[in-house]
């Protein structure tokens, strides 16, 4: 019998997947997903993550969770009513991360001091909620690793480094402050032995797989759009080559990580 997934990192608020919500979930069953993570990154994809996650649904296709939180590509188009909003749902039984958020130098819309206020917020509930945290990083690898800096005098950081494509230094960094690791389709690239490289040396028990659908789907369906939970396989088998395990035992060790850092699953 297959051992099954979870996908840490979907976006199934996004209309390329939500209206086809029911063959989605049924392709990803076939491919042994059991859990799928559907995050929000600002208040509206936040609140229909969490409406999709609360649907009863046949026990024959993934359970859903949701994370909730602002993107630090939205955090300019935030009010002052939005944070609050977003609090009321951090102790929904069925949210159980906060985020997506993190910093990003590759787009220019959001002041980057406003990015690190609306990252600090979500460190700052963490602390209060026990919530983890999901982590976006794009073209600013000093600018997170002080960041996180920053969160980590105040104790050790429950998250996640999510679609990790920095580099060996900076993820063993990352896990010394306390955070897991993981990997898209991005791994899975020709141009990529390096990142493969630095998925070897991921400490087993801190080593998550996603989607981060529907983008980023992985070689060799690079083609297909959009990506969606059923395509994790082919980045889980890149992942478990790199760490020299066989496909089932790295879908268990990464599913008894993912309910440990996102409890509120079991």
């Amino acid at each position: 019998m297959n051992a099954h997934w979870i996908d840490t990192h979907a976006h199934l608020t996004d209309p390329k997947l939500s209206e086809s919500i029911d063959a989605v979930l049924q392709r990803a069953s076939d491919q042994s997903v059991s859990r799928i993570l559907c995050v929000g990154i600002d208040v509206e994809t936040s609140e229909r993550a969490v409406g999709l996650a609360q649907q009863k649904r046949a026990p024959s296709v993934p359970s859903l969770w949701a994370s909730v939180g602002i993107h630090p590509n939205h955090a300019h188009l935030t009010t002052e009513r939005d944070w609050p909003f977003l609090r009321q749902y951090f102790d929904h039984p069925r949210v159980c991360a906060l985020g997506e958020t993190g910093l990003d130098r590759y787009w220019d819309d959001c002041p980057f001091e406003t990015q690190l206020e609306n990252f600090a917020l979500h460190w700052s509930a963490s602390r209060e909620t026990g919530l983890p945290v999901i982590i976006h990083a794009r073209d600013c690898d000093r600018e997170m690793l002080e960041a996180l800096r920053r969160a980590h005098a105040h104790g050790p950081l429950n998250g996640v480094m999510h679609s990790f494509a920095g580099t060996s230094d900076m993820a063993m960094e990352c896990l010394a402050m306390g955070l897991y690791i993981s990997f898209s389709g991005i791994v899975t690239y020709k141009k990529n032995g390096t990142l493969r490289e630095v998925a070897a040396k991921i400490p087993r028990d801190r080593l998550l797989v996603e989607t981060d659908s529907p983008y980023l789907s992985p070689d060799p369906v690079r083609s297909v759009r959009p990506n969606e939970p059923a395509l994790m396989i082919h980045t889980a088998r890149v992942v478990a080559e790199a760490q020299k395990l066989p496909l089932n035992d790295l879908a268990n060790l990464t599913t008894e990580n993912a309910l440990r850092l996102f409890s509120k699953m079991r």
